[in-house]
C-alpha cells in the first residue's frame, strides 16, 4: 500500500487521578495528593528506580498533528505540507479528542510519524480510547502480516523515529532534543513535558497545544532529514519541504506567535541556514 499522506503527531498528558482509588485504595479528593500517590505507586513497583507513570495512567489533554500529502515519484517521494493544528481540553474533553484523532486517522489511512510513538503516544491513546469506548479497527488490522501499523519494522506505516534512528535498539535510543541539537533544529525551548501538568492546572491549555505543535514540527524536520539520508527525498525535495514549513510559519505566525518563536529558534540553532546545500 502506498500511503498518500503523512501524519506526524504528538500528545501531551497529565496524570489520571481518577484511577487512583481503584488502583491503590487511596481516595483523598485532593488532586496533588492523588498525583503523589501515583508517583509513590510507580516507585514501589519499580523498587524506587522509576517514578514515571505507566501508559494507562496518562490523561490526554492535547493532540497536535502535521499533515502532508505524499507524492510518489520514480526517484522517491515529495511532500506537500497541508496543515499543522491541534485539539485540546480547552474546547474538547478527552473522549472527543480521542474520537477526533482516531476518526481522522481511520478516514485518512496515513503513514504515521512520531518520536517514541510506539512506546508512549500510541499506547496511551489506545488505553484511553478503550476507557472511553472509542474504536480504532484500522490501527489493529493485520491482514498483511509484515505491513501494518503494529509491525515494528514497517516504517512506511508507522515510523517511530526514536526506534528507527537507533536501528531498533542496536544503538542508544536518544531524545528528540538530542538529535535536534546536532541537526541545527530548535528542539525544546521555553517549555518541556515536566511543565505540562502545572500549566494544565493553571488553565493554560492553549500554551500546552502550542508546545505540542513545536514538538510536531521538530519531529517532522527530523523525519525529513532521515528520509533525505535514506535517499527517499532528494535534496531538491528536502528543500521544498523545508521551504513549505517556513511558508506556513510566515503565513500564520502573526496569529500563532509560537510559530514565529519556533523559526527564530531554528535560525539561532542553524546559523540562519534553513535549507541544505
Amino acid at each position: 500500500m502506498q500511503h498518500r499522506n503523512l501524519f506526524v503527531f504528538d500528545i501531551e498528558t497529565v496524570p489520571d487521578t481518577d484511577a487512583v482509588p481503584a488502583l491503590t485504595g487511596f481516595d483523598a479528593p485532593d488532586i496533588q495528593a492523588r498525583r503523589d500517590e501515583l508517583t509513590r505507586y510507580h516507585l514501589e513497583i519499580t523498587d524506587g528506580r522509576n517514578d514515571f507513570h505507566r501508559q494507562p495512567f496518562h490523561r490526554v489533554v492535547a493532540i497536535s498533528f502535521l499533515e502532508a500529502e505524499i507524492e510518489h515519484t520514480g526517484g522517491g517521494e515529495v511532500y506537500h505540507l497541508k496543515e499543522l493544528r491541534s485539539g485540546g481540553e480547552e474546547n474538547f474533553g478527552e473522549k472527543k479528542l480521542l474520537q477526533g484523532f482516531f476518526g481522522y486517522f481511520e478516514r485518512l489511512k496515513p503513514r504515521l510519524v512520531s518520536f517514541n510513538g510506539r512506546g508512549f503516544d500510541l499506547p496511551v491513546l489506545k488505553y484511553r480510547a478503550m476507557a472511553h469506548g472509542v474504536a480504532a479497527p484500522l490501527l489493529h488490522n493485520t491482514d498483511n502480516k509484515w505491513e501494518n501499523y503494529t509491525a515494528r519494522y514497517a516504517t512506511d506505516w508507522h515510523c517511530d523515529l526514536m526506534e528507527a534512528l537507533s536501528d531498533f535498539g542496536a544503538s542508544a535510543r536518544i531524545k528528540l532534543n538530542e538529535v535536534c541539537s546536532i541537526l541545527g533544529l530548535p528542539g525544546k525551548f521555553g517549555v518541556d513535558g515536566s511543565q505540562v501538568a502545572p500549566m494544565f492546572d493553571q488553565g493554560r491549555v492553549g500554551e500546552i497545544r502550542d508546545y505540542c505543535e513545536t514538538d510536531v514540527l521538530n519531529t517532522y524536520l527530523v523525519y525529513l532529514r532521515w528520509q533525505h539520508h535514506r535517499g527517499v527525498l532528494s535534496t531538491e525535495a528536502l528543500n521544498k519541504a523545508l521551504a513549505d514549513v517556513i511558508s506556513l510559519i510566515e503565513a500564520e505566525g502573526d496569529t500563532r506567535p509560537h510559530l514565529k518563536r519556533f523559526v527564530e529558534a531554528w535560525g539561532e540553532a542553524s546559523g540562519n541556514r534553513f535549507l541544505m546545500d
